[in-house]
């Protein structure tokens, strides 16, 4: 039987697409669209519906969504090519290539030539290193996404002890950085482990929040929670279209509060999106 306090991620999504909406009619108001620029490689079925997902949410939040849609076999030439395109348009604000992108593409490459300031993803390796050392920028939207979450749900973070179990470029990593930063919503204790650490069982348990980043289903089970302790399921597997979280559903009745199976982290992530968007739209237009 479940006791844990639900922390959905909808209400947190909501409050920030408020304030998106708000920030795109201030914008409006002096004659500026702001414009969020898709990038699709290949006919991925997944991919194209998080696309179709991304611009139908562009278009309720008054944004521009040019879209490219490139042949699975296009050059890594020609990709470059593109994106020097949308840099070099004014009229585009934001920019996201889709991933992942055929195998004989290189994702790392790509992400390298768009411009730091159009990146809304805030995986740019220039973003990565404005998050290091505490300069503005574009957060990486899964992070961000957790950091607003704890905050809308009132949990507190500062000198909590907070243990990531994953070490991903795209999430553990970053954010690490962002919740150790001295800021009311995070400058928590954090520790990152990974499944290369034998015994990350001992770190999880005595975790004030755990959060749980690897991509392995089932990896986290009641036995690895602290009682009372917040658990955040961030890591999730698709098989087929049947989405398999990190966190088993039954550590619900350890933990004080979880992330419910589905709808935590996932709304969360695609507001910072257009949060990075409408801010990349100010920062053009100041």
């Amino acid at each position: 039987m479940s006791t844990a306090r639900l922390l959905p991620g909808a209400p947190v999504a909501e409050a920030v697409l408020d304030d998106v909406k708000a920030r795109v009619a201030k914008l409006k108001d002096r004659g500026i669209r702001p414009s969020l620029a898709t990038i699709l490689v290949g006919d991925d079925d997944a991919s194209a519906g998080y696309i179709r997902i991304k611009q139908k949410q562009a278009a309720e939040l008054g944004f521009e969504s040019p879209h490219q849609h490139l042949p699975g076999d296009i050059a890594q030439a020609d990709l470059h090519r593109v994106i020097a395109e949308l840099n070099d348009d004014k009229g585009v604000h934001g920019v996201l290539i889709q991933y992942p992108i055929p195998g004989h593409l290189d994702y790392d490459a790509a992400l390298q030539t768009l411009d730091p300031d159009k990146d809304v993803d805030g995986m740019h390796p220039l973003n990565m290193g404005r998050l290091a050392v505490g300069l503005p920028g574009p957060l990486p939207c899964t992070p961000a996404g957790i950091e607003a979450l704890l905050a809308h749900h009132g949990i507190p973070v500062s000198g909590r002890e907070v243990v990531i179990l994953g070490r991903g470029a795209t999430l553990g990593r970053p954010l690490a950085m962002l919740l150790a930063q001295k800021r009311p919503t995070a400058n928590a204790a954090v520790t990152v482990v990974h499944t290369g650490v034998k015994d990350w069982p001992r770190y999880a348990q005595r975790a004030d929040i755990l959060i749980a980043a690897v991509g392995v289903p089932g990896i986290v089970k009641p036995e690895h929670v602290k009682p009372g302790s917040v658990v955040i399921g961030a890591g999730v597997r698709y098989e087929g279209r049947r989405l398999l979280p990190d966190v088993e559903e039954s550590c619900a009745e350890v933990a004080g509060a979880i992330t419910p199976r589905v709808g935590g982290v996932g709304p969360t992530t695609v507001a910072m999106l257009f949060r990075n968007a409408v801010a990349a739209a100010e920062r053009a237009n100041p």
